[in-house]
C-alpha cells in the first residue's frame, strides 16, 4: 500500500511539476494586454521567451515588451545580404537615408528573423520605429497601433532636460537590455551618487526597482569610475554562476556577478581586459568554435575584435594605470565598418556595416 501511495504520490507531482511549467510557459502572453504602444524612442533589443521583444525606450525611461507573434521554428539564411538597407528602410518611411538611425539589430532565436530599432530624424525628438526583416530579405514595419504590450517604467531616472548632445542623459537611461534566466538586465544611467545602473527586472514586469550602482577601475584611464556607462555586455556563465562581460568606452571588459545586482546596492565589477583607450565597443557576441570559447565584439575605432574567452577567472582583476593588457585578443581582418553585431546561429552572425553612407545588412561566418 506504502509502494501505491509513493507511486500516486510521485505522478501527481510529475503531473503537478507538468502544469505548473505549462502555466509559466503560457504566463507571458497573457500578461501581456493589448492596445497602442506609444514609444518616445527605440533603442537597445533583446529577446525573451514566446516571440516577446524587449525595446529600450531610453527617452521615454522605459523598457517596453512586445508580442511579436513571431514563434514559428526558422533556419538562419547564410546568403542573407541587404545593400543599401538604410536606403530602403527610409523610402519605407517616407524620409531620406541620411534622416534614418539604425539603433540596434537583433535576431529571434526561434524564427531566425531580424528586427531593427529605428530612428526618423535626428535627436532626442526622432520618430521611432520597429521593424522585421524575414529570412528572404523581405523588410516589414511592426505595428504598433494594437500590440499586446507590458511596460516597465524606470524610477530614479538623470536629469531629462534635453541637450541634443551625444552624450545627453536622456539618450543613455537604457544603454544595452538583454533577457537571462527569467530576468530583464537593463543598463543605463540613474540620478544615483554612482550613476552607472545596472536594474535586474523580474518578467512578467511588476515592480521595478533602483537597480545596482556600478564602479569599475578604468586602467587607461588610471582611476575608479561610477558615471560612465555599461555601453555594450552579454550575459556569460563562469563556473557555474551567471556574470554578465560589460564593455565600456575606452576600452575596460568588466565581469560583474547577476547575483550582486541588488536594489540600492553599490558593486565594484572586476577589470579583466584593457583594451586600450580611444575607442567606443559597439556590440559583443560569445560563441563557440573548435571546442574553444570566444567573443567577438565590434569597437567604433578597433574594429571587429575576437577575445579568448576559455577560464576568464584566471585573470587577475586590473587596479593599476595601464594600457592593453588582460584578456588576449586579435583584430579579424576584413570586417571593417561594423556598426552592429548579432549572433545569427551557432556558426554565423548578422553583421551591419556603413561605407560611404550605405548601410549594409549580411551574414558572416563566426571566424
Amino acid at each position: 500500500m506504502r509502494l501505491i501511495t509513493s507511486s500516486t504520490s510521485l505522478i501527481r507531482l510529475a503531473v503537478g511539476l507538468c502544469l505548473t511549467a505549462a502555466l509559466a510557459f503560457c504566463a507571458t502572453p497573457a500578461s501581456l494586454t493589448a492596445g497602442k504602444v506609444d514609444l518616445k524612442s527605440a533603442g537597445p533589443l533583446a529577446f525573451g521567451p514566446d516571440g516577446v521583444l524587449f525595446v529600450g525606450d531610453s527617452i521615454g525611461a522605459a523598457v517596453v515588451a512586445l508580442d511579436t507573434q513571431d514563434t514559428k521554428p526558422g533556419p538562419a539564411s547564410a546568403q542573407l545580404e541587404i545593400k543599401g538597407l538604410n536606403q530602403k528602410v527610409a523610402a519605407m518611411l517616407g524620409t531620406s537615408a541620411d534622416q534614418i538611425l539604425i539603433n540596434d539589430v537583433k535576431v529571434n532565436p526561434v524564427s531566425k528573423n531580424i528586427y531593427l530599432s529605428v530612428s526618423r530624424g535626428r535627436g532626442p525628438d526622432a520618430m521611432p520605429a520597429i521593424l522585421k526583416i524575414d529570412t528572404a530579405g523581405k523588410i516589414t514595419a511592426l505595428s504598433l497601433d494594437n500590440i499586446k504590450h507590458l511596460t516597465a517604467t524606470l524610477p530614479n531616472i538623470p536629469d531629462t532636460k534635453a541637450t541634443g548632445q551625444r552624450n545627453d542623459p536622456r539618450l543613455q537611461i537604457i544603454t544595452d537590455i538583454a533577457y537571462v534566466d527569467g530576468k530583464v538586465l537593463v543598463a543605463g544611467l540613474s540620478n544615483e551618487e554612482f550613476s552607472s545602473n545596472l536594474r535586474n527586472i523580474p518578467w512578467p514586469f511588476q515592480q521595478v526597482d533602483k537597480g545596482a550602482s556600478i564602479e569599475i577601475f578604468h586602467g587607461s584611464h588610471g582611476q575608479y569610475e561610477t558615471k560612465s556607462p555599461v555601453r555594450t555586455f552579454t550575459p556569460y556563465t563562469i563556473n557555474g554562476e551567471q556574470y554578465i562581460l560589460a564593455a565600456y568606452t575606452c576600452t575596460p571588459l568588466v565581469k560583474i556577478p547577476v547575483s550582486s545586482l541588488k536594489s540600492g546596492a553599490k558593486v565594484e565589477g572586476t577589470t579583466i581586459a584593457e583594451l586600450g583607450a580611444g575607442n567606443r565597443p559597439l556590440d559583443m557576441v560569445p560563441y563557440k568554435k573548435d571546442g574553444k570559447e570566444y567573443i567577438l565584439m565590434a569597437n567604433s575605432d578597433r574594429g571587429v575584435i575576437k577575445l579568448s574567452a576559455d577560464k576568464l577567472e584566471t585573470y587577475k582583476p586590473i587596479t593599476k594605470p595601464t594600457d592593453i593588457t588582460g584578456v588576449p585578443y586579435q583584430t579579424v581582418a576584413g570586417l571593417r565598418g561594423v556598426t552592429q553585431l548579432e549572433k545569427y546561429d551557432d556558426s554565423h552572425a548578422v553583421i551591419l556595416t556603413d561605407a560611404n553612407g550605405s548601410q549594409d545588412l549580411r551574414a558572416i561566418a563566426l571566424p
